[in-house]
């Protein structure tokens, strides 16, 4: 295990993550002393507008994986219409590999529930809902008990702080189902119907929860909120880079010394996070990584040093995503792995469109045929054109986000397809698996 520099070190930026290690951090008694709620007072002496333009100057982008300008969502909703306004937080986390909005939900609720109220409060809603994965048991129970703390402190209900503001909470636990991580899907989830994405526009600032106007945000960006506040727009924008303000939490997992949550400004490397993170297992050498979990194009040793940021990583060809990035290194079968990620998708596929339905189902069939031994060079070929099928025909980015360890692996690794397909590879899967694959 390697020890980071200090210039490595320096690149931690504690903010979101900054009470996580405090005894009791997610009590409102903890929260309160290390500054909660007090970002709030400061809001609600504010104008909505100006919380909005705040948000907006802080160049602050959405860290459900997008990386939609915050301030900009908020600024669709149409004020004066008649209609209530809805805030829903995104906290469905269901990526594979991802693991920031968990442990924040965990160890420091109240900074989720402190930006819900702000955030309500600029875009005039009356209600909002924390969307929670249902799996996550523990979690719900820390953000529902952090929801029974405000109330009883005046922070949640009638004429918050005396302000005028109403505002009702509610945490909502969904069945567990990944596309509902798709902001249409959930609010149909939310509205006690199938989780499935709806036909876009209209958009969710128009027509959202109950056909009214509503913002769906992550909660790592609804959580940023009060820091903004508190701190500005310009000591938000200190860290990061100019078109990825902030710090952002990486996840890390796989084949390093200490896999873990590290909140770095954005534009940090790869090669520094593997650094704060030990460096790798002993004997393991880096051979391929996502930058934002498993829906997000494979890149490889050659991308050390991009910057971790929304602008950068696309340029060299993926996406930010989530920011969970997976290490796998030269002991790893990247075919195999596309395979696992694949079992995932055509998984938790709704079903609602043919190319993800259908395509992903057949992707499957092929891998293990490869995996087994029986692949042929037509199948390469089949699967390129399966995913040239499904990207940017399928209904939600689910379909979309399927093909891109499909397509990267085969960019840079094609070798290894081959090796199974022409036998220097021992089959990795029993002709068990085969059935019913043809």
């Amino acid at each position: 295990m390697t020890t980071p520099r200090p210039e490595t070190l320096a690149k931690l930026t504690p903010v979101l993550t900054k009470r996580w290690l405090s005894p009791d951090a997610w009590r409102i008694g903890t929260y309160q002393k290390l500054d909660g709620y007090a970002a709030l007072r400061k809001a609600l002496k504010a104008h909505p507008d100006d919380l909005i333009q705040l948000i907006k100057d802080s160049g602050l982008r959405g860290r459900g994986g997008a990386g939609f300008p915050t301030g900009l969502k908020w600024g669709f909703i149409p004020q004066g219409d008649g209609k209530p306004h809805y805030l829903v937080v995104n906290a469905d986390e269901g990526e594979p590999g991802t693991c920031k909005d968990l442990p924040l939900m965990t160890h420091d609720p109240h900074s989720l529930v402190e930006g819900v109220i702000i955030a309500s409060y600029a875009i005039r809603a009356n209600r909002a809902y924390i969307y929670i994965r249902g799996e996550a048991v523990h979690a719900a129970r820390r953000l529902r008990h952090a929801v029974q703390e405000a109330y009883a402190k005046g922070y949640l209900g009638r004429n918050i702080q005396g302000s005028g503001f109403d505002l009702d909470l509610v945490v909502h636990s969904g069945a567990g189902a990944y596309i509902c991580g798709e902001e249409t899907a959930l609010l149909d989830s939310l509205e006690g119907f199938r989780g499935q994405p709806r036909l876009r526009p209209p958009f969710p600032a128009t027509h959202g929860l109950y056909a009214s106007p509503t913002v769906v945000n992550n909660v790592g960006t609804i959580a940023s909120v009060p820091y903004i506040v508190l701190g500005g727009a310009d000591w938000w924008k200190t860290m990061g880079t100019e078109k990825s303000s902030g710090p952002m939490i990486y996840s890390l997992s796989g084949r390093i010394a200490n896999p873990g949550q590290f909140e770095c400004s954005m534009g940090i490397t790869l090669r520094e996070l593997i650094e704060l993170a030990g460096g790798t297992q002993p004997g393991h050498n880096l051979r391929f990584w996502t930058p934002g979990g498993s829906s997000t194009p494979l890149l490889t040793a050659e991308h050390l040093d991009v910057p971790l940021d929304f602008d950068q990583v696309a340029a060299a060809g993926s996406i930010l995503g989530t920011t969970a990035t997976q290490i796998f290194s030269d002991q790893d079968c990247p075919v195999y792995a596309t395979y696992r990620w694949m079992e995932f998708y055509h998984h938790e596929s709704c079903g609602k469109c043919t190319p993800c339905r259908e395509g992903n189902y057949w992707m499957v069939r092929i891998y293990r045929r490869i995996l087994a031994g029986q692949g042929t060079h037509e199948d390469l070929d089949t699967l390129l054109d399966t995913c040239d099928n499904i990207l940017g025909r399928a209904f939600c980015g689910l379909g979309d986000g399927a093909t891109s360890s499909v397509t990267s692996s085969l960019k840079y690794f094609k070798q290894d397809y081959l090796d199974y397909i022409e036998g220097r590879t021992a089959p990795r899967l029993s002709e068990k698996t085969l059935v019913g694959a043809h």
